[in-house]
């Protein structure tokens, strides 16, 4: 039978949390604030940790991302030094610090898709053409029906 996670998986998922408590309880730098791990990725021989950060107020400012992803990784070694203190491993993974960005994208494709949608239906109104229904209002019509019967 095979393994569900393998030891990287597992070893990755537990780093995730202890760098998480870490950097909220511990790590007291002003220019990291309001940093998330988003994905931790450890190499089939535990030696090399891709740190992934999302920080939730500096989404706008490249150069304070870059800033805070700089001090992250020159306290690196204190991390390292929790994280073999904490997991009790043998091997402490190296760890490196990476600016997540697919929030950032997330948010920023979702506004597109909203603005889109905004400008489908003006143009719409403005050349009379019927709009489609969406299922939020095929949902509300059928509890219509089901009202009248």
């Amino acid at each position: 039978m095979a393994k569900e996670f393998s030891r990287a998986d597992r070893v990755a998922q537990q780093m995730k949390r202890e760098i998480a408590v870490l950097l909220q309880r511990e790590f007291k730098d002003p220019r990291v604030k309001m940093a998330t791990v988003s994905d931790v990725r450890v190499s089939g021989d535990l030696s090399y940790a891709k740190v992934y950060v999302t920080f939730l107020n500096l989404n706008s400012d490249e150069s304070e991302v870059n800033q805070a992803i700089k001090v992250l990784n020159r306290a690196k070694g204190f991390f390292r030094g929790q994280i073999g203190r904490l997991m009790k491993l043998r091997i402490v993974p190296e760890i490196a610090f990476y600016h997540d960005k697919s929030l950032d994208t997330g948010m920023r494709l979702s506004s597109l898709i909203t603005s889109t949608i905004a400008h489908d239906r003006a143009l719409s109104r403005e050349f009379g053409t019927e709009e489609e229904s969406t299922p939020a209002d095929a949902q509300v019509n059928t509890e219509n029906l089901e009202e009248e019967e």
